[in-house]
């Protein structure tokens, strides 16, 4: 452990701060992160329609899931997480979600590629400054002990926002096209972002007021300081892998379905007709069962996560890097179990393993992070971290499988060719799982917040 002075300093006492104000600013970091990923993959469930309206290749749809949105929202969440260690973090939250929003609304207008890969660069713009901030914030509202649960209960807006996303998305899509679920989606954010702005608080006003002020560390120390921290770098590693395959196979998950599971999709939608009066068609169907799968059982892993690693850890903080390496090690089986079933509604019912698997770090790797840093540093390790994860995990992932898909769809057939690509990330989440091993080594040392 670094035991120099500056090390020392502690975060702000927040017990001035009223039970009820924690809790709700909580909740409106959730919900916020919620229609953070309602916003960013949408697109996934609208993918088939878009592809044959605007005559795209696979490639662009994974530039479109990913690489439009990684490339901006990697390079401006470190100036943005800079700016707020020193301003009012909820304000930058609030901002962000309008921002992302009108984006999101654009992509509704969009007549060609290019524009909708610019309006996707701007949901990047705006959501640069959503998880940075909201980490910190939350990190100055929890004790270490209950932090892995308060972190995994704002990631479990991952599972949620992927839920209604796909949810509303496809069933929008169903009835008033794609274009309209872009424009629909928009507005919830635009409202609450506005909400947030005016009654989301910021700790550090009544904390700093009766503490001595402290002083944010300019970043040539801040990157010297988790540039010698190991478990930090190994943490890093596992977050870009585990993104790079999570976010793979969410980008393509509609697409595998529609092409591979067109017949059995109809056929449970009409049966799914008969039984409650609805009219759904098959990408409502799907993206209304994708939806709860990915919600349902993201959101049970992510609240595992949590829950298991905070009791785990009074006895061996090991257990921060462990319970994320085991699940990790069972993706690639859970996987294979999935893409390779024939059976329409099989392969729907075991999607649900391989959705709560890559859920169960969630919690673990972010209340590492935030204690691997001093207080004044948390946002930029955050910033930092997700810059890798994003720009390789998310703005690579997808496109890669696109790639692979459109050059094995030639002798494959567009089925098998995204099956196949799919498959092929399995082996992200072995690495994923050697860097949650390697971070054990050095984790009781480099903790110290």
């Amino acid at each position: 452990m670094i035991e120099d002075a500056t090390t020392k300093v502690s975060a702000p006492p927040l017990t001035a701060t009223p039970t009820r104000h924690r809790r709700y600013a909580l909740t409106m970091l959730f919900l916020i992160y919620m229609l953070n990923f309602v916003d960013r993959q949408i697109v996934n469930i609208l993918a088939e329609p878009i592809k044959r309206e605007l005559g795209l290749a696979d490639w662009q749809l994974g530039s479109l899931t990913g690489l439009s949105f990684a490339l901006f929202y990697a390079a401006l969440a470190l100036p943005i997480a800079r700016w707020a260690e020193r301003a009012n973090r909820a304000r930058i939250v609030a901002l962000s979600a309008i921002i992302w929003s009108l984006f999101t609304a654009l992509c509704g207008i969009a007549q060609n590629f290019a524009q909708l890969f610019l309006a996707r660069v701007g949901v990047g713009v705006g959501e640069a400054g959503c998880t940075p901030a909201s980490q910190s914030l939350i990190t100055d509202y929890t004790s270490r002990e209950k932090r892995a649960s308060a972190l995994a209960f704002f990631s479990m807006g991952i599972p949620a926002g992927s839920l209604v996303g796909m949810m509303v998305g496809g069933l929008i899509a169903d009835q008033l096209g794609w274009r309209a679920s872009f424009a629909l989606v928009g507005v919830p954010g635009i409202i609450l972002g506005l909400l947030a702005f005016f009654t989301l608080p910021e700790p550090r006003k009544s904390a700093f007021a009766a503490k001595e002020v402290q002083t944010t560390p300019p970043l040539r120390d801040a990157l010297r300081e988790l540039g010698r921290n190991r478990t930090y770098i190994c943490l890093t590693i596992a977050m870009v892998a585990m993104s790079f395959g999570t976010y793979s196979n969410l980008g393509f998950l509609g697409s595998h379905y529609l092409r591979n599971h067109a017949e059995g999709l109809v056929t449970l939608a009409a049966a799914v007709n008969d039984l409650t009066g609805l009219q759904l068609g098959a990408t409502g169907f799907l993206g209304t069962a994708l939806g709860l799968i990915i919600g349902l059982f993201g959101a049970a892993g992510t609240w595992l996560g949590g829950w298991v690693t905070d009791r785990a850890v009074r006895h061996n903080l090991n257990a921060y890097a462990t319970i994320p390496a085991v699940a990790a090690l069972c993706m690639p089986f859970a996987l294979l179990a999935t893409y390779l079933t024939s059976n329409t509604l099989a392969a729907l019912c075991l999607l649900s393993l391989p959705m709560m698997l890559q859920s169960i770090y969630y919690g673990p790797i972010f209340a590492t992070v935030q204690s691997l840093v001093r207080p004044r540093s948390r946002a930029t390790a955050t910033a930092i971290f997700l810059f890798f994860a994003n720009l390789i995990g998310l703005g690579l992932g997808p496109l890669s499988v696109g790639l692979l898909s459109d050059f094995l769809a030639p002798s494959l057939g567009s089925g098998d060719a995204i099956r196949w690509a799919l498959i092929s990330t399995a082996v992200v989440f072995i690495v994923a799982a050697a860097a949650f091993l390697a971070a054990r080594k050095s984790i009781h040392q480099d903790i110290v917040s």
